[in-house]
């Protein structure tokens, strides 16, 4: 047995309190001052790895509890080799995850913590209150007396005198203050309705992180951080999982882009070859790829460009003629007949699919699913049973084509969305976490 490398989980009591910006401030921080510094995401988080790449200058990967086996958890958290100090990011609030138990937990971000031996570090919006932020911070504390806790990040403090107050409840209810940070309005990252844009469509991404972590070190004790860190006793190094394919062309830009990366390092591992093309940019997928994947992202920000690019297009007809062809979210719809953005233009995509989805009659789809595939996919056989997650905003129109799998939520509960499957082409409305190989 060895030990995970020595970190701390960055949480919060909810959404929406400023833990990506002690992230990414943290992240860059403590490279500044020469750490190898490996991050992670708590839960399936599709966006959040790639800023964590740009703050760190090392890749992000997701460690997810209930999709996620011991054994890969373990393999994804192997990718921290070499690393001084790891620093994880959760996910809605630190005790949020699904009803129902999933290959190792709920999804929570304190089970990741749990399983890692990562203190929580808890970024407390405190704006509106004062003291009664400890009593926040006491329940977090002792909810769940396994998880370790390092202590609170005070955000968005109105005045020394605000400071002063918080920080004598805190004190009180026995809970370290290891920062403390002024109310500020120009920390916010850009968004959209999938949350944060993409790291590779920010403005000045890297004045934005330098602005950051220069605020942390004003405010936040670096030094009890790291004296802070800690670390669980690991097993033996586990395996990630295998590539569907030997030579994979993998959509790449700014409409495809959300393909969990420890997929990526896998396929890698096992000495796949990862064919990178751009459907924006009319690029037709490598002629000798055994497989063409299409990942989720935001085709419908970008429905006329897709329209018009024949060479993609006809490229994508070509292979799928004797070989097969997978999409995700973005990348299914990218496969079917059409696309309606939210203006109500209809858009005309690759027609291998018969599926036509629409943006103009937006509805929510969130969460956790299983699948047992009624049909092979690539890199899987019939019946196997697959992780993964579904977030988009997008209506079914038609989908009139065979179903490729029956699919429920984290509960067990049917969903409509099956995905689909016509002659060598398939997709899926979510996003693959991991599976039974064929």
């Amino acid at each position: 047995m060895t030990d995970f490398p020595k970190g701390l989980m960055i949480s919060a009591p909810a959404s929406g309190t400023g833990k990506t910006t002690v992230m990414l401030g943290l992240l860059r921080a403590l490279a500044e001052d020469g750490l190898a510094v490996q991050p992670f995401k708590s839960g399936p988080d599709y966006i959040d790895p790639a800023f964590h790449f740009a703050a760190a200058k090392r890749p992000s990967f997701n460690l997810d509890t209930w999709a996620m086996d011991a054994g890969l958890l373990d393999a994804v958290a192997g990718q921290a080799t070499g690393a001084d100090i790891c620093i994880g990011e959760g996910s809605m609030g630190l005790f949020d995850g699904v009803a129902t138990r999933g290959q190792t937990g709920f999804g929570s971000s304190a089970e990741t913590a749990k399983r890692m031996g990562w203190p929580v570090v808890l970024v407390i919006d405190v704006g509106g209150q004062a003291q009664s932020a400890a009593a926040t911070a006491l329940g977090f504390k002792s909810y769940d007396p396994e998880v370790p806790f390092a202590g609170v990040i005070l955000n968005r403090v109105a005045s020394p005198r605000h400071e002063r107050l918080t920080r004598l409840g805190m004190e009180r209810a026995g809970v370290k203050v290891l920062g403390s940070l002024p109310r500020r309005g120009d920390l916010a990252l850009p968004e959209r309705h999938l949350g944060l844009i993409q790291a590779v469509e920010h403005p000045d991404l890297e004045a934005a992180i330098a602005g950051y972590a220069n605020f942390l070190r004003e405010h936040v004790d670096l030094e009890a951080l790291k004296s802070a860190a800690m670390g669980a006793a690991a097993p033996a190094p586990n395996t990630l999982p295998k590539p569907p394919a030997q030579r994979i062309a993998l959509a790449r830009d700014a409409a495809f882009s959300f393909t969990y990366p420890h997929l990526l390092t896998g396929w890698r591992a096992a000495g796949a070859e990862i064919l990178p093309f751009s459907p924006l940019a009319d690029e037709a997928p490598a002629q000798d790829a055994d497989l063409v994947w299409l990942p989720g992202g935001y085709p419908e920000l970008h429905g006329g460009t897709l329209a018009a690019a024949e060479t993609f297009r006809a490229g994508l007809r070509k292979h799928a003629e004797t070989k097969p062809v997978h999409g995700e979210c973005g990348g299914y719809m990218a496969l079917g007949a059409a696309l309606i953005d939210k203006e109500g233009n209809r858009h005309q995509m690759a027609g291998l699919l018969g599926l036509v989805t629409s943006y103009e009659k937006r509805k929510f789809h969130l969460g956790y699913r299983r699948a047992e595939l009624l049909a092979p996919m690539p890199g899987f056989a019939t019946a196997a049973p697959l992780r993964g997650h579904e977030f988009h905003y997008s209506t079914i129109l038609d989908e009139p084509d065979a179903p490729l799998a029956h699919v429920m939520d984290a509960d067990g509960n049917p969903v409509p969305e099956t995905g689909s499957i016509k002659g060598h082409v398939t997709g899926t409305f979510f996003h693959l976490i991991t599976g039974e190989g064929a």
